[in-house]
């Protein structure tokens, strides 16, 4: 019975050692008598009990590896802290067992040596400018490194720089005065902009000003010569309606002296006219004008009547 109990206890430790189930993005070594065997694979696995061990096991995740910080100094001799994060996957698990004795340490002193090359490099306003071309450097190198590791670098990252404190405190000093010169000339701008537009705003308007003066000028010089075109023409109707009346007067006195009696009526017109205008000396003045022979009025009707037959001739 004892014997029994021991055999199957024996069988069940048997196979318990001989099967392996491996978890998906795992990877097993297998060794066989201190020698590598195997790589298992996710999923059922059978070992030979007492002769194949599980020498390593590896995840085959992508994993993030903390970078401890350090101090680098850059070109112009500044000291920087610096601590970033790195993110490597397994790729060859027979390599990552046995190509380094801790791939871990070793992708760690690597970025930390490579960081501080870069580093060194360049001048302090530099690092903080050209971050992802310090990660591509870093990366690139131990990607380089790492293929003997069987380890992939995927990549960087800086996750700090920190200067010494009085280059802190110069920086935001500079960073300040940047600022205010900034605002000093976007003020000046400013201003030279307001100048311009109220300069250029008071020559639109002296040049309207101007131009409407201009053509205020030029309306009234039209009015004024049209007005005074008007009246001359006008003044020149007027004469010629006077003109046109004296004529068309001068014309019917001709024509009636020519009918019968005519001279008649002319005769005695003439010496209505006459005794009127010598009554009318007297009145108008005080100084009378008379002819040389007063009483003699006839002879005088009579010459203004010959005047009169002449003309109607």
């Amino acid at each position: 019975m004892e014997f029994v109990i021991v055999l199957f206890a024996a069988v069940v430790i048997f196979i318990i050692k001989s099967v392996k189930v491996v978890p998906q993005q795992h990877a097993y070594i297998v060794e066989r008598l201190g020698r590598y065997h195997a790589t298992l694979t996710p999923g059922l696995n059978i070992l030979i009990p007492f002769i194949d061990r599980l020498a390593y096991k590896h995840s085959l995740k992508e994993v993030p590896l903390d970078v401890p910080s350090q101090i680098c100094i850059t070109r112009d001799n500044t000291q920087l802290k610096v601590d970033g994060i790195l993110y490597f996957q397994v790729t060859d698990p027979q390599r990552a067992s046995y190509g380094t004795s801790d791939y871990l340490l070793a992708i760690t002193q690597l970025s930390q040596t490579t960081l501080r090359s870069v580093i060194g490099k360049m001048e302090l306003d530099k690092t903080f400018e050209e971050r992802d071309e310090i990660n591509q450097i870093v990366v690139a190198s131990l990607d380089e490194a790492a293929i003997n590791w069987g380890v992939k670098v995927l990549r960087y990252e800086i996750k700090d720089l920190v200067p010494p404190q009085d280059i802190l405190h110069s920086m935001q000093a500079q960073i300040t005065a940047e600022r205010e010169k900034r605002a000093r000339i976007a003020q000046s701008e400013g201003v030279k902009m307001e100048q311009i537009n109220l300069a250029t705003g008071a020559r639109e308007a002296a040049i309207q000003k101007s131009q409407g003066e201009m053509q205020a000028t030029i309306n009234n010089s039209e009015g004024n010569k049209q007005a005074a075109i008007n009246k001359a023409q006008g003044e020149a109707e007027a004469l010629r309606l006077v003109a046109d009346a004296t004529a068309d007067a001068v014309r019917r006195v001709a024509e009636a002296v020519k009918v019968d009696g005519g001279i008649e009526a002319v005769n005695l017109k003439v010496a209505e006219q006459y005794v009127a205008a010598f009554a009318q000396l007297a009145k108008q003045n005080n100084t009378v004008i008379l002819p040389a022979n007063v009483a003699d009025v006839s002879s005088l009707v009579a010459t203004a009547l010959s005047v009169v037959k002449q003309s109607n001739r």
